[in-house]
């Protein structure tokens, strides 16, 4: 008694150590495990830190443009050659009155002088704009623009990986459900089959009967083994997808079940499109081709600044000098107002084409939530049909037995009535799934 008692206290230890190195995942844990791990959302996320990295490069553009600069040289010879002619220089005697007719004279020989045969410049200069036309202004909204477009992107992408997510969370737990069927059909079938041997060696049936069940059991084990298959693969894709590794004891926590109507989710849809990161996206894309095109006029102003320069310089042996000055500059670009004028006309009709993407992108957008709701309709319906179809397969299935026990019908009936009850229970199964998928498809077209 105490050696029985040792197994079973054996057993029961072996079992829950199975138990806890189990690893459970519910469809909340695997969403955030995605959004971290997933290789589209880090991507995602690097885009908006790229995008914050152009708004503030843009933002400098309000502070002066400081430059700095300098040239030396030590050439062969001096860069300019000045010739000073010979001749009699008047020489002063002391007396006022021969200045105006000197009566001494002294020769000055010709001569060239060498200068700049070395020397050093050195200069910096502060420059800031004080109008541009508008375009540091445009330019930063647009910078800023540009940051708000990939965060709406990003909540793009985490829809997407949610949506996914959910989709393989639920093919996998479907899968279990189908090989929890298919293993209910199976222990039928061998039930069956040892009903169905005793009976052919009682002489009651023929042997033909037992090959039937035989053949069933064998078309149910390899459709049992691609199942497992099927589980393990999709699986191993789910595991990748959240950026985990794949684990054989992974267990899926959730259950398929359908607690509410399709209307307890319906929204209107103009009031919902307003609500979706695409409509967002849309504005965005005709409010930058306006920012564009003010930023193309921009260029066609005049342009002013203001600066200062510190200079240094050095030539030959002469003493270095200093100086520094303030400056001011206008430009006015006056031979590219006409190509201008073309360039800003091609601004304007993409600001055109921009808003005609904008209402028919918008009108796309309110087909596919109408879709969306259709979907998930017809996806309850397709449910309740099912339903209705598996409680008729069990009382068909029902009777059949009770009617083969009695001796009335024949494996045959009784097979197929398992095989039809095993039909219907997938099929439910993939009903419950769908609808599922179809609610969170609803809820993410309608910006919830």
């Amino acid at each position: 008694m105490k050696k029985i008692n040792f197994y079973i206290l054996l057993i029961t230890l072996f079992s829950l150590s199975q138990l806890f190195a189990q690893k459970v995942l519910t469809l909340e844990e695997s969403k955030q495990l995605a959004l971290q791990n997933n290789a589209k959302s880090k991507n995602s996320k690097l885009e908006i830190e790229a995008s914050r990295k152009i708004r503030k490069s843009a933002f400098t553009n309000y502070f002066p443009n400081v430059s700095a600069g300098g040239f030396m040289w030590n050439a062969e010879k001096g860069l300019f050659d000045i010739d000073m002619q010979g001749g009699n220089l008047p020489v002063y005697d002391g007396n006022p009155v021969n200045l105006q007719n000197p009566t001494q004279f002294a020769y000055f020989p010709s001569s060239t002088i060498s200068i700049w045969k070395k020397g050093t410049i050195g200069y910096i200069n502060a420059i800031q704009p004080i109008f541009t036309g508008g375009r540091i202004i445009y330019g930063n909204k647009l910078a800023s623009l540009g940051e708000d477009v990939s965060e709406l992107k990003d909540k793009m992408t985490e829809d997407e990986i949610l949506l996914k997510t959910e989709e393989q969370y639920w093919l996998i737990v479907s899968l279990e459900e189908k090989s929890r069927t298919i293993n209910k059909y199976e222990e039928l079938l061998n039930r069956l089959l040892l009903q169905v041997e005793d009976a052919y060696k009682s002489g009651i049936v023929m042997k033909n009967d037992v090959l039937k069940v035989k053949l069933k059991l064998s078309e149910v084990q390899l459709n049992k083994s691609k199942l497992e298959n099927g589980r393990k693969l999709a699986a191993m894709a789910f595991c990748q997808h959240i950026g985990i590794s794949y684990d054989s004891s992974l267990v899926f926590k959730d259950e398929l079940e359908i607690s509410d109507l399709p209307q307890s989710y319906f929204v209107d849809k103009n009031e919902a499109l307003k609500k979706r990161v695409e409509y967002s996206l849309l504005e965005k894309s005709v409010e930058a081709e306006e920012l564009q095109t003010k930023i193309k006029r921009g260029e066609y102003l005049p342009q002013a600044a203001i600066g200062i320069s510190e200079m240094y310089m050095k030539f030959d042996e002469s003493k270095k000098r200093t100086f520094g000055m303030v400056f001011g500059t206008v430009s006015v670009p006056i031979s590219g107002w006409w190509s201008g004028s073309y360039e800003l006309q091609e601004r304007s009709i993409k600001e055109e084409i921009a808003e005609n993407n904008f209402k028919n992108n918008s009108e796309l957008l309110l087909l596919q939530i109408e879709k969306s709701w259709q979907d998930l309709n017809d996806a309850y319906k397709q449910y309740l049909l099912s339903k209705e179809s598996k409680t008729q397969a069990e009382e068909n299935f029902k009777v059949n037995e009770d009617s083969y026990k009695n001796g009335i019908s024949t494996v045959s009936d009784l097979l197929e009535a398992q095989a039809l009850l095993q039909q219907t229970q997938d099929q439910l199964t993939e009903a419950k799934a769908n609808y599922i998928v179809k609610k969170t498809t609803y809820l993410q077209v309608t910006g919830r």
